[in-house]
């Protein structure tokens, strides 16, 4: 099949420089985005007058069709086709003859391509958007369920002091709100139209930007056509933030691997989002996290590819742009699944509360709270803090907690200590006493959830 710019060459391309400069085979799922564009453009153009409004007709309808047909797989895409632009003229004009010639009037596939891919990556970011907010709704939903079941918190990966479930699992929430805030920005930023910049230097037709504009959902119009054409700054800013979204699931995934091992045990994983070992029978592995953790690299690659590709880019348009589609098509399709499956695993886990509270015990994670108990009762705390760390390793001499201490032993490192210390230290009281605003105790908590599911009502 010939080239449309087949007419300025002596000779037809070579075979392997068409397979080798073909995108049809990825971009053709632009198929939606290329027609939505074209019926816009069509219908500008025929408003103005540049085209009659006999042709419009029969566009607007060869479109329709083509789409039906493509979604029905009665047209198959292949290499007999450049891209899905080309792909898509060529067949409106093979079913409506000369009216399709005329679809491209005061239009090139330089910001052809610029507003398929806004489009696209405007309806992706949507629908991650949307899946970011299931989650959160599910992170709302067990946090309720488990404030008051004790864990310990950690710093360094050592037992640091006591936090609990809810606590925990809202620190992610308010990392996945704000992957849905950055999106939110990001959707902001782009609201601007390619369509009209022509090659790179607009077009002598009377064409009407601002109707395109507004027809495709966008506010307005880009103001430079040079800009329009060679801006993917919207993907980089998408790509970076579907790497810093995955990077928060990747946390997510490294302590959930963590606390479903035998050495943590404060989680179990629903059979049905688990593996076993072909050799080991005992094994049940939590690979769904271990490949969340691991595309995480695969989405830092997209964007890092992006980032390189575009970097010495002179303007307009240069086809290393071509480039911009995989990278961004597998950090979508990489995200999208990531937290399509992640959400029910969350749902079907089983928590030990047991377990976790066991592990609290241990560790002397209401070490700082006695160093506090001592502070309120006047010794400054750098002092506090001695003594308790003495007592800290007279505890771990005898193999016992500080609780485990009697007021005796106690009080060889202060006569500050009386009875009511142990009250002070029960990991309970070390829990509810920190009522700061963003701190574990179930009051803090519960305004957190609160004040998340008001946010999350207002996204509906």
């Amino acid at each position: 099949m010939a080239k449309m710019w087949q007419s300025r060459f002596q000779k037809e391309e070579d075979e392997l420089v068409n397979q080798f400069n073909a995108s049809i085979l990825f971009d053709q799922r632009l198929f939606h985005e290329d027609i939505q564009g074209s019926r816009a453009h069509a219908n500008m153009l025929a408003k103005q007058g540049i085209i009659t409004k006999e042709d419009n007709a029969l566009i607007q309808k060869g479109l329709q069709d083509i789409e039906w047909e493509i979604e029905a797989g009665k047209i198959h895409l292949d290499l007999r086709y450049e891209d899905i632009h080309m792909a898509v003229e060529e067949i409106l004009t093979e079913k409506i003859g000369d009216a399709g010639k005329r679809l491209h009037t005061a239009r090139s596939r330089n910001d052809q391509v610029a507003v398929d891919l806004k489009l696209y990556a405007r309806k992706e970011m949507k629908e991650i958007r949307s899946l970011v907010i299931a989650l959160l709704k599910t992170i709302s939903s067990l946090a309720k369920n488990h404030l008051n079941t004790i864990m310990p918190g950690y710093t360094h990966l050592q037992r640091a002091q006591p936090i609990t479930f809810a606590h925990w699992l809202m620190a992610y929430g308010a990392m996945l709100q704000r992957d849905a805030v950055r999106i939110d920005h990001l959707l902001e930023d782009m609201d601007t139209c390619p369509l009209g910049s022509g090659a790179l230097a607009g077009t002598t037709y009377p064409i009407d930007r601002v109707q395109t504009a507004i027809a495709l959902g966008f506010e307005g119009p880009m103001l430079n056509s040079l800009d329009g054409v060679s801006d993917r700054d919207y993907l980089l800013e998408a790509l970076s933030d579907l790497s810093i979204l995955m990077m928060h699931l990747s946390r997510f995934s490294e302590e959930i691997v963590a606390y479903c091992s035998w050495e943590f045990k404060f989680i179990e994983l629903d059979d049905a989002y688990a593996t076993g070992s072909s050799i080991m029978p005992q094994k049940k592995n939590p690979d769904i996290c271990e490949l969340v953790r691991g595309k995480t690299g695969r989405v830092y690659g997209d964007l890092m590819q992006m980032l390189t590709t575009m970097k010495g880019l002179p303007l307009a348009y240069n086809k290393d742009m071509q480039e911009d589609k995989e990278s961004f098509f597998d950090a979508v399709d990489t995200v999208k699944i990531a937290l399509e499956v992640f959400r029910p695993m969350l749902e079907t886990m089983t928590v030990l509360a047991k377990n976790m509270e066991r592990a609290a015990k241990k560790g002397f994670i209401n070490a700082t709270d006695m160093a506090d108990y001592l502070t309120k009762k006047g010794m400054p705390f750098r002092d506090a803090y001695k003594v308790t760390g003495k007592a800290v390793a007279y505890a771990i001499e005898k193999d016992a907690g500080l609780n485990d201490l009697s007021l005796e032993e106690l009080k060889d490192f202060s006569d500050l200590f009386e009875e009511d210390v142990y009250q002070a230290i029960d990991l309970l009281t070390c829990v509810n006493a920190r009522q700061s605003l963003g701190g574990p105790s179930p009051k803090a908590v519960t305004e957190h959830i609160e004040e998340m599911d008001a946010w999350l009502e207002e996204q509906e």
